[in-house]
């Protein structure tokens, strides 16, 4: 769902400042995004395009850049995303990248469903020297249950198969990073000593799914053990990302949400005898910026102007329908895709209550409003909070308002500076937030937009840096870099 902005109860100032990544999207998240004026959508597989991005993120200094990824597509991204419809690979872009960079974390994914441990260290481990310390791996087990199909494989697996392999693999995976001492170097030409064999350490990992004898082949990196990131919700997720994550992609879209997902998370990571700075919680954010929130609005407005409803907008299956689609284009037939969900049927089944015969442009009533479900009251509220529409106004909330945000999902602020700043800085000092990996509706206007205006308000509050305080990930996130395991 998308969100709401709410400030905290408390207007206490929290101690630090934010956390901010930011995450690629070659085309932008909206749906639409692609598709406005002066918008970039051919940049995808452009080297140079994906360089200028992770620049600008540099030059606003952002913590990291982020890589994700997917191992399987489909024609149903089309209608969601483009930007997920097909994406250049992680390992491959961030290792250029790094050569055009100086100071910005650069997070790759990588599901430890489809590797093997061994290959991924060495991948994480040769990242963070190419570098010099700023690699991240975001570790994820579930996405596309298609990738099994694309890997000689049977099936994707439940959760807790992928997370009994994930919990063995990143055991082994740190393990393969302490194999050489930070000193098992000697390089002496005199005495012809290259190394002390006595500070390289096998494995001999023998277990459930993987027997890995190790030692890797790569000396130990320099943040020692390479920052890791995870996002999920679920009971099995949140407890690997308290054992083991530095940073979680949370996904909660409220204030009380990300409260709530803080606290269970720092209570867990507690229970592994981490400290509660140790984790740092980053929700996605895709801010529509504008110079007011007046012009904001006009954009997000303008966005959703260019979303592609079913061409039956009551109950879908004609015109460029998802249905029709099937017949003319049998290879999308079976997907789960969004067109025939863009109607006034669809809305109808979301908010409770049959809209189907209503004109989607006439204002909503106040007496139909009072039969919408829970879901259909958090519509007409992000609808008031994105667009300054709602019931009984000057300017009215329509049926076809709330068909756009039913659409349009994810966790989104639309406004000038201030009201995004405000956001920003209420999730952080209520404690629901660290902080945020930030996205672009539509590049790189937006981008630029977040940069050159909210962050200088940040700035002004104290919230954000003025200048990078080190070198590697771990210092940009106030992390200490891990001794080796094997370390006196």
């Amino acid at each position: 769902m998308s969100a709401e902005p709410q400030k905290a109860s408390s207007p206490a100032r929290r101690p630090g400042h934010l956390k901010l990544g930011y995450m690629y999207w070659a085309n932008g998240t909206h749906p639409a995004g692609w598709r406005y004026p002066g918008a970039a959508y051919e940049g995808a597989f452009d080297a140079e395009h994906i360089t200028r991005l992770a620049q600008i993120a540099e030059e606003a200094k952002f913590d990291f850049f982020f890589f994700g990824d997917r191992l399987a597509t489909g024609l149903g991204y089309e209608f969601t995303n483009t930007s997920v419809l097909a994406r250049i690979e992680p390992f491959t872009a961030a290792s250029y990248i790094a050569t055009r960079t100086s100071h910005i974390g650069i997070v790759v994914t990588a599901n430890p469903t489809y590797y093997e441990p061994f290959n991924l260290a060495r991948l994480v481990a040769s990242l963070d020297h190419v570098t010099h310390g700023r690699a991240s791996w975001n570790v994820v087990t579930g996405a596309d249950g298609r990738a099994a199909q694309n890997y000689s494989r049977p099936e994707h697996g439940d959760p807790n198969y992928r997370y009994d392999r994930a919990d063995e693999f990143i055991g082994i995976v740190r393990g393969l990073w302490d194999s050489w001492e930070d000193d098992a170097f000697i390089r002496n030409k005199e005495t012809g000593e290259f190394v002390d064999g006595s500070k390289i350490h096998p494995l001999d990992h023998v277990g459930k799914t993987f027997s890995v004898k190790g030692p890797l082949n790569v000396a130990r990196s320099p943040q020692g053990q390479p920052v890791l990131l995870h996002a999920g919700t679920s009971d099995r997720s949140r407890e690997f990302g308290a054992r083991e994550a530095d940073v979680i992609f949370a996904a909660a879209a409220t204030i009380e949400n990300g409260i709530a997902y803080s606290q269970d998370i720092r209570r867990r990571a507690a229970a592994y005898g981490r400290a509660p700075e140790a984790v740092s919680i980053l929700p996605g954010l895709t801010p529509i910026v504008g110079e007011t929130l007046e012009q904001a609005r006009e954009i997000y407005d303008e966005l959703n102007a260019l979303i592609l409803l079913d061409d039956d907008i009551r109950f879908g299956g004609k015109g460029a329908s998802f249905w029709d689609l099937s017949v003319s284009r049998p290879e999308v037939r079976g997907e789960a895709s969004e067109m025939g969900t863009r109607n006034l049927g669809a809305l109808s089944q979301r908010i409770g209550v049959d809209v189907t015969a209503i004109d989607p442009d006439s204002p909503i009533t106040a007496e139909l409003a009072e039969r919408f479900n829970p879901t259909g009251r958090y519509l007409l509220a992000i609808t008031e909070s994105r667009t300054g529409r709602s019931i009984g106004a000057d300017r009215p909330a329509t049926l076809r308002d709330l068909l756009y945000n039913h659409i349009v999902g994810g966790h989104i602020v639309v406004g000038g500076p201030i009201e995004i700043a405000d956001y920003l800085e209420a999730w952080f000092n209520a404690g629901a937030s660290d902080g945020f990996n930030i996205q672009s509706a539509f590049v790189f206007d937006q981008f630029l937009k977040f940069n050159s205006l909210v962050l200088p308000e940040l700035r002004r509050r104290g919230l954000f840096r003025d200048e990078y305080e080190g070198k590697t990930l771990r210092d940009h996130l106030g992390l200490e870099r891990p001794r080796s395991r094997w370390a006196a």
